[in-house]
Parts: structure tokens; sequence; C-alpha cells
């Protein structure tokens, strides 16, 4: 089980303070908050992508390869990569970069995103949102897999004799999570490929996460890579940690009210009523965190968002120190007691090259001389027919 946080990388005001950070600000908290989460023991950091204010987080890549390159043992992730508006090739291409810098340490999560002006501002249709998920990630998946490619489809100029670099690293490519909120056709495709399927699990009641991976589950048995609680399911979750309940309510109260996703909406306890929110001490937000379990079966990764609404970089770090010393030791231990032997484990690139060649050297692609144009003929690589 990997328990990690992930960050929507939301610029907001502080309505304690009145401050607004600048995106440096912003940007400099980030980074110190990933290295904060391995500190206290913590699996994973993901971050989402974002093209507009108040967000700053156009490009994860360079931001996690720098953190990957200030910690030692931290997978890091992305909470959304936008697999409608970016070219396959160049998700590919920087990806397996990503990976190679942090020798292995990352995944990352396909997803369309919550901004509709991003279609636009990157030549797209967003009514040809889900056609464009399907056939892009299609695509992705061949040119991690194939030294070159030949494709031809409706929304990206045909490739003849393409070869993605670099290859993947020990030619392992990343882990895939599908992130989805309410759509069952990406759940099938998470299914169809064997990827891992993650439920955001933040705003929705449980009730309507439940039938999308219970979906995914059934559909990932049906195209053969395992029986249903072999599945690889994320969840997400919010919490916001102090050691008395009491305290934790009157501090995140003014930050859920004035926040902009939910604030000025249904009140605090009724969210924490209907939605994975807690807001209260460590054992509250473990006792809530285990019935996950109970709803979804099994999974293998689960995420907490802390960083939003506008809370102090202090104030997270004090939530990271709670997370990491009361909450997730505990959670590691309760869910690993009850863990179904059947189940899969989490994800990691080490065990999937372990899968893929067993005790022998993994491959490691070597050009061979430049052919001048490269896109005749065979494999570009020595090891190839």
């Amino acid at each position: 089980m990997q328990f990690g946080i992930f960050s929507v990388s939301d610029i907001t005001r502080d309505p304690v303070s009145g401050q607004t950070p600048s995106e440096a600000e912003r940007i400099d908290a980030v980074v110190r908050i990933a290295q904060k989460a391995e500190e206290v023991g913590l699996d994973v950091f993901a971050i989402g992508e974002h093209h507009n204010p108040p967000f700053f987080s156009s490009s994860p890549t360079t931001l996690l390869s720098h953190i990957a390159a200030t910690t030692e043992r931290l997978i890091v992730s992305t909470a959304t990569t936008l697999i409608t508006t970016n070219d396959p090739v160049r998700i590919a291409e920087e990806y397996a970069m990503l990976q190679h810098l942090s020798k292995g340490r990352m995944d990352l999560m396909m997803g369309r995103g919550n901004t509709a002006p991003v279609y636009p501002w990157f030549g797209q249709d967003i009514r040809q949102g889900l056609p464009l998920a399907l056939e892009n990630y299609n695509l992705l998946h061949r040119l991690w897999r194939e030294d070159v490619v030949d494709w031809e489809g409706r929304f990206r100029t045909a490739l003849q004799g393409f070869t993605s670099t670099p290859r993947p690293l020990d030619d392992v490519p990343p882990f895939v999570w599908h992130g989805s909120i309410r759509t069952p056709e990406i759940a099938e495709q998470a299914a169809f490929y064997g990827d891992g399927f993650f439920a955001n699990h933040i705003f929705w009641p449980k009730e309507h996460f439940m039938r999308l991976i219970a979906f995914y589950r059934q559909r990932y048995a049906h195209h053969g890579h395992g029986t249903e609680k072999q599945a690889i399911v994320g969840l997400g979750g919010q919490a916001y940690i102090a050691r008395r309940s009491q305290d934790a309510i009157k501090e995140f109260r003014p930050y859920f009210n004035e926040a902009p996703v939910y604030g000025h909406g249904p009140s605090m306890e009724d969210f924490m009523e209907s939605t994975p929110l807690t807001v209260g001490s460590p054992q509250e937000v473990i006792d809530k965190t285990l019935t996950f379990r109970e709803h979804f079966g099994d999974y293998q990764r689960q995420m907490f968002l802390i960083d939003h609404a506008g809370l102090p970089l202090k104030t997270v770090l004090n939530q990271l120190d709670l997370l990491g010393e009361e909450v997730v030791p505990v959670l590691r231990k309760e869910l690993e007691a009850r863990r179904d032997p059947e189940a899969a484990e989490a994800p990691t690139h080490a065990a999937r090259v372990k899968a893929k060649y067993g005790d022998q050297a993994p491959r490691q692609p070597r050009p061979n001389a430049n052919r001048g144009d490269n896109v005749t003929g065979g494999s570009p690589y020595q090891d190839s027919e």
C-alpha cells in the first residue's frame, strides 16, 4: 500500500491572513511540501496540470524532475496529465525522460482535466474530449512499447517509422493510472490495458465511485489481466488534522467556507457527512480512511489533498507531521492486516522490471549510427532486427 499527497497547484488567498502568495512563493512551497512528504515517511507526491491562473503547474515534468533530484525514495507522479490537449508524442518523450532522471521513481495519471478553455488554447475541440482521450492514449501506449511506430488517427498528423526517444528506462514503460470522476469509458480503457484506475473520491458520495470501481474491476478481469481483486485501484481523500477535533474544525472552517471549489455551498459538517473530507483528530482520519476499504475493496494507493484553499505552508507542514507520524503508520498496519492475499501489490518500477525480465539484465537500448533521416528501415537500435 502506497500513501501520499497530491496538489492541484492552486494559488488561493488565505482567508485568515488575507494574503495571496505569489507564484514564486507557491512553487517554492510545493517543493518543500514534497520534500517533507518523504521526510515523514510518505511514498508518493503528485501534482496536477493546469495552464491558467490561479494555478501554477503548467509543466509537471519540470517540477517533478527537480523534486526527484532533491529526494531519495519518493515516487513522483501527476494528479492529472492532460491526455486530451497534450500531444501523445510529447508525453511519451517527456515522461520517459522523467523516468530516467528519477531512476524509475515516477508514474503518471491520465485525465481530461476540468478547465474547458484549455481545449481551444491547444487547438482542440472540447466536444471531442472523450475520443481525444481514447485515441491519444492508444498512441501513447504504442510509443512506449514499439521501437518504430506507423500510425494514423483523427486528431494529429500521421506517423511513419517514428521512434520516441529516449526509450523507457529498462524498456519498461512508466506505470499509468487513468483518473476519472464520472466516465465509464475511461475505466474501460484502464481495464483494457491492465493499467491502474484512480478514483478522485473527493467531491462525490462514495456510492458514485463504488459503481465506477466495480465496473473497472469487472472489465479488468474480463480482459484477462487477473481477477477482480487483483485490479489496481487508487483513491483520493481530503483531510485537515489537529490533535483535538475541536481545534481542527475551528482552524479549517474559514478555509472551507472561502474555498473556491466548495465554499458558499453545503456546510462543512454536511460535506464531511457526504464526502471523504475528514476534519478532526488523527484517530478520526484513521477511522474514516479505513472505511474506504470496506466500500471499494483492497486498493494500492491512498492520496490525500492537504495543501489547498489558501492554507499557509507552515500549516501544511504541520499537517504532514501528523499524517506521517500518527495517521499513516496506523493505516499501513491496519490495512495490511486486513488485506486479501490475492490483492495486487502497489506498482513500482523495480517490481515491473522483475516481472518482465526475471533474473535477466533489462534491455538498455543503444542506437545505431545516425542514418540521416531516421525514418526509413527497421529499428534504429543495435539489439533489434
